[in-house]
């Protein structure tokens, strides 16, 4: 099919489904807005924000072929980058993604950052946040191509059986694609709509290359934008997770209308259900494993597991005694006093601060400087003890 029949907004219609085909999906929806806004308000959410900010970089990554093993992840976010040049403009982009999630949540909050999601300066801003903190020599495509931060693709493109929308069209898709989801009201059917503008998005194609990427940057924003999130979860490590019925979905919601009883637009609307109602499925599930994982009735055994293995097995001068206060700053998500932490062990001088350097050494505790205050640490090779299952390739990937 030529790509200049794909120049006007009708071509990708719908893009919602009928109030029929909604009904089931509007019920899916508000269990995952019940469960979603009961969790998002646990305290934690800072002590786990880093993690799971590199978890959703590794997991997008991974599903465009282009991810770091965790423990090379680790190294680039303290700047120890790879000699190998291909590995380090990995690393590099898996800090641009870290690095914009955090730009984007932060710029767009609340009911008016959901909306303004939906404009064609913040799909360019996605794009800009991640591709502008590369250097020029990884901003090229594979053919060559150079990747310009935010800028709407100049030519034709077309994905596997997919031929996107003529170039000169992209905005007035894009104007469309914002007017109906942007329109639409908060609660369920916002989540329904989010699923949909997904897939949507990555259908017009709007740039030479990143595509991917800033769809699911924009579906995470919006669900933190709406307060599904609390910084909590995120649907990333359930797309991964499931990459081949992720691709298989995409892929299928793609296709045209399969006669007069598969709705009444261009499009299949009986795929784009399909789709939608796969998204609603992965959002329930990372809602229910992260809540399952971030039992905090069960937080203090898990520290403890953790301390007993350092101290009985790997010798690492790490003590039991680091209990109280360690659970106490995850609980709390705020920071000691050197001074308080020490008083907390019930050590002696001494032993509490040889018991402190150790904690600092193994990541098990975190400061800004060499008398700063102290805040809980997540290492990788403390996951299988903290939160088994949640990142299984960080776990394989960490050494004891």
């Amino acid at each position: 099919m030529s790509a200049d029949l794909y120049d006007a907004p009708h071509q990708f219609e719908p893009l919602l489904p009928s109030a029929a085909r909604q009904e089931p999906l509007l019920v899916k929806a508000h269990d995952l807005a019940t469960a979603a806004t009961a969790f998002s308000s646990q305290p934690i959410a800072s002590q786990m924000r880093g993690l799971l900010a590199a978890m959703n970089s590794y997991y997008s990554n991974r599903i465009e072929g282009q991810h770091t093993r965790p423990h090379e992840l680790e190294q680039a976010l303290r700047r120890d980058f790879s000699q190998d040049a291909n590995l380090a403009a990995r690393q590099r982009l898996a800090l641009a993604h870290i690095d914009a999630e955090a730009e984007l949540e932060q710029r767009y909050q609340g009911e008016a950052g959901a909306k303004a999601l939906y404009g064609l300066p913040a799909v360019c801003d996605i794009h800009r946040a991640i591709f502008s903190r590369l250097p020029v020599s990884d901003r090229v495509t594979g053919q060559g191509e150079t990747i310009v931060p935010g800028e709407i693709r100049r030519r034709e493109v077309s994905v596997g059986r997919h031929v996107a929308p003529a170039f000169q069209s992209v905005g007035r898709f894009l104007g469309r694609w914002g007017e109906v989801y942007g329109g639409v009201r908060r609660g369920e059917a916002a989540l329904v709509a989010m699923a949909a503008a997904h897939h949507r998005l990555g259908w017009i194609h709007p740039f030479v290359d990143g595509n991917g990427r800033v769809m699911r940057l924009h579906t995470h924003t919006l669900l933190s934008a709406l307060g599904y999130t609390g910084g909590l979860w995120s649907p990333l490590r359930g797309f991964a997770r499931t990459v081949d019925r992720y691709y298989t979905c995409l892929a299928a919601a793609d296709e045209p209308r399969r006669g007069d009883l598969d709705g009444r637009g261009n499009l299949s609307e009986a795929a784009l259900v399909a789709w939608i109602d796969y998204v609603l499925d992965v959002c329930l599930d990372q809602v229910s494993f992260m809540r399952s994982t971030l039992n905090l009735q069960t937080m203090e055994r898990r520290i403890a597991a953790c301390l007993v293995f350092e101290q009985q097995t790997l010798g690492s001068g790490v003590r039991i005694e680091a209990l109280r206060p360690l659970h106490y700053l995850f609980l709390s998500g705020t920071e000691l006093e050197r001074g308080e932490f020490k008083r907390m062990t019930g050590l002696g001088e001494r032993t509490a601060v040889n018991l402190l350097t150790s904690l600092i050494k193994r990541g098990l505790l975190a400061s800004d400087s060499p008398q700063g205050k102290l805040r809980f640490g997540l290492p990788l090779h403390a996951l299988r003890f903290y939160f088994p299952a949640l990142w299984p390739e960080a776990e394989a990937d960490a050494s004891p």
